[in-house]
């Protein structure tokens, strides 16, 4: 009845180059400096499966659901050309989609002494009305460095004077919430919102939603930072399942599959009221469409299903129990280069980071391409890692890291393209997803605790980390496209000149 825009066969090779690097790393070091149980290492293995197929499904059905619904929910609310109708919309929408995030659950867990509902709430508001200024910035054409340097002034304002277990996490706040449920939607939200103007910059202002985005959260635990009072300070990892028979092994996938079906359910069913409201009012949408968004919206369901269990069942304890390993070697600083190597590959593995690269490509027709995007976020990724290691071996503050990083990645935003800016923020909440907040951080949390550190000052701050370098990567690498482009013309500029001068001397020889 309808076509899928990619095959199956050609997403299942994109898969496997993003997960093979990261199986290949793993099984190394448990055959080598770090020995795991087999077990452990089973789990892993079924886990990666999951991921595998998981990521299939979620890539196909967000090419035929959410795409689709952002960029029809942005063109229509725009052309209303009413503003209270775009704030109302976009806000409701912000919230919803929010809520909808599964790694939110995963840090409400984590904060001690804040009810979850009320950080959840709080989070959502945050993403919500920052939503609003992005739109609102996108429709009025306010440059987006602007308002970045001045909500992060108030963000390190904040962070100054709230207690230390709020700090790393209120920064990790702001990754997990960009995750592989609002950043499809808020990318292709932009997109529709931008195809309505037919301005020069709307192409550079169709991507820096999911930046503003990731802001709203941070502000949000910074101010409940304010509000209450921690708990315990010390957090302790979670046990490391240690399976005796096969039986066991598939019990323990079992009995995560029925949560993970009703959560995914929870999750995606506010987005299928909100367009199903929208549409009614709407109506612009054709049987066939709403048919291939239904099926995509199925693909999406399984997709992040397979993907969290195999993440979280699987990955999960391989990741701790491996940073715990490598911690107690008597050569412990291994774990820095080991990280930054990790770090490298498991980006590419992130399910949001297929839908950035691929629509970046797209917008630019090809000039920033999924590769050059890919290889800027590793690097990005890569050194992040490995400085959050060394944070676990010092015990240094996170500010340490994350004032110089900040203030060179919105320092930069003053010399680089505007759409390097926009992609270079939104990059930053795409690459801390669902893969860094359950192997990295399992791995860093196995690793403080394995060196009698503080697992909440410590170990937490690893998303904030992995948030921030690509901010700074992708930027240079707009630097580095100005500069080459500025050359180029330059070079046309002189051969133009030169083509002149030639025609001038050859006409005054025939004069002559």
């Amino acid at each position: 009845m309808f076509t899928i825009p990619a095959t199956f066969k050609e997403k299942l090779t994109e898969t496997l180059k993003a997960v093979m690097p990261i199986l290949v790393i793993v099984l190394l070091l448990c055959f080598s400096v770090a020995p795991i149980p087999p077990s452990i290492l089973m789990t892993f293995m079924i886990g990666a499966v999951l991921l595998i197929i998981g990521m299939l499904f979620f890539n196909v059905g967000v090419e035929l659901s959410m795409t689709p619904i952002g960029e029809r929910v942005g063109s229509i609310i725009t052309r209303s050309k009413n503003i209270g109708i775009v704030v109302l919309i976009t806000f409701i929408m912000g919230f919803v989609i929010t809520i909808s995030e599964p790694d939110l659950q995963v840090l409400a867990q984590q904060v001690p002494s804040i009810p979850n509902q009320t950080l959840i709430f709080a989070v959502a508001f945050g993403v919500a009305a920052f939503l609003v200024f992005a739109v609102l910035r996108m429709l009025l054409g306010i440059p987006l460095s602007y308002l970045l340097l001045g909500f992060y002034a108030v963000v390190f304002a904040l962070a100054f004077l709230v207690p230390g277990d709020f700090l790393a996490i209120s920064f990790d706040s702001g990754g997990v919430t960009t995750g592989p449920m609002t950043v499809p939607f808020i990318m292709s939200f932009g997109i529709g919102i931008a195809s309505i103007r037919s301005d020069k910059h709307a192409e550079d202002d169709s991507f820096g939603l999911v930046s503003m985005c990731s802001i709203g959260p941070i502000l949000a635990v910074l101010i409940l930072g304010l509000i209450y009072k921690p708990g315990s300070a010390e957090q302790v990892s979670e046990s490391i399942p240690i399976i005796d028979n096969t039986v066991d092994l598939w019990q323990l996938f079992a009995v995560e599959f029925p949560h993970y079906i009703k959560e995914m359910a929870i999750s995606l069913l506010p987005i299928i009221v909100f367009f199903a409201i929208f549409q009614l009012i709407a109506r612009d949408i054709t049987k066939r469409s709403l048919i291939k968004i239904s099926v995509g919206m199925i693909y999406t369901y399984l997709g992040l299903v397979l993907f969290l269990t195999g993440v979280n069942v699987g990955f999960m304890p391989a990741g701790n129990y491996l940073g715990q390993t490598i911690a107690e070697l008597p050569y412990a600083w291994i774990i820095v280069p080991i990280g930054m190597i990790i770090g490298y590959f498991i980006v590419l593995a992130e399910p949001a980071v297929f839908v950035l690269t691929r629509q970046v490509e797209e917008m630019t027709s090809g000039a920033i391409s999924a590769k050059a995007m890919g290889m800027s976020l590793s690097i990005g990724v890569s050194v992040s890692v490995g400085l959050a290691m060394i944070r676990v071996l010092t015990g240094i503050s996170i500010l340490w890291l994350l004032v110089p990083g900040y203030f060179i990645a919105l320092f930069l935003t003053f010399f680089v393209p505007k759409l390097f800016t926009a992609i270079a923020f939104d990059s930053g909440g795409v690459a801390s997803g669902p893969m860094t907040a359950t192997f990295l951080l399992p791995f860093a949390m196995g690793a403080c605790e394995a060196l009698g550190g503080n697992i909440i000052t410590d170990a937490f701050g690893i998303v904030a980390m992995v948030a921030m370098t690509p901010l700074i990567t992708i930027q240079v690498m707009g630097l580095i496209f100005r500069i080459k482009e500025n050359r180029l013309h330059k070079d046309i500029a002189e051969e133009y000149v030169a083509t002149l001068t030639d025609t001038y001397d050859d006409f005054e020889i025939i004069e002559l």
